[in-house]
């Protein structure tokens, strides 16, 4: 299917002095809620609280090339996913790619499965629908998002909460579907973070499917 969308991505003004406040969160740390300073900016590899959930979709839907939308500092090769196995090989992919410009990670290409872990409650408001689009148009099966719905520990260098963007779970599945209807072939898989350590799962729907059945009403699952 081809795009409705131009990949180049235009980010508002605030849009991109946030990038800014991120490349100097990540050279230089940022301070915490509590008081306390952290030098090693979003080093974790948050995909992997969900890989029971995530594994069985990448097989079902043959997945074999990932664009990491936001990589942070997300390792892919290191073996310490799952048993010794990197993520990478656990997930049984060809090809990784990482897409991080706070991190000066630029390069992108269409992958079968985009995946976007914590990173669209960090997205300014008015920028939200054209990065939602420019996910979607470099998928050619699926996309993973993953968005936390709760105050970060972290704060910018404003001041101001990490989390800018906070909303809760149906806030976002209403506005994603807003955007997925224009990419009916490609699958939505979305998490919604309550918590840190709790997530509602939306099932992975796609927009051709509801197109086929009888009647009118969508239901919400």
């Amino acid at each position: 299917m081809k795009s409705l969308f131009n990949k180049k991505i235009i980010l508002s003004k605030k849009g991109q002095e946030l990038i800014d406040h991120y490349k100097n969160m990540v050279k230089n740390g940022y301070y915490k809620k509590d008081g306390s300073f952290v030098k090693n900016t979003y080093e974790t590899f948050e995909l992997k609280k969900f890989e029971k959930f995530i594994l069985p979709q990448f097989n079902f839907f043959e997945i074999k090339s990932v664009l990491d939308y936001g990589s942070g500092g997300s390792d892919w090769e290191k073996k310490d996913f799952i048993n010794k196995k990197s993520a990478k090989d656990h997930f049984n992919l060809d090809t990784v790619i990482k897409y991080e410009p706070a991190r000066g990670l630029d390069y992108l290409e269409s992958c079968d499965c985009v995946i976007c872990f914590d990173v669209l409650e960090h997205v300014y408001l008015n920028d939200l629908s054209n990065i939602l689009n420019h996910i979607y148009s470099y998928s050619k099966k699926l996309v993973v998002l993953q968005v936390a719905c709760y105050e970060a520990a972290a704060l910018l260098p404003t001041g101001e909460n990490a989390h800018i963007t906070q909303r809760p779970p149906m806030w976002w599945k209403g506005f994603i579907d807003n955007i997925a209807i224009d990419y009916p072939d490609i699958n939505t898989m979305l998490f919604c973070s309550t918590k840190y350590s709790h997530a509602e799962l939306f099932k992975t729907w796609n927009n051709a499917k509801y197109e086929k059945q009888e009647g009118y009403t969508i239901k919400l699952e």
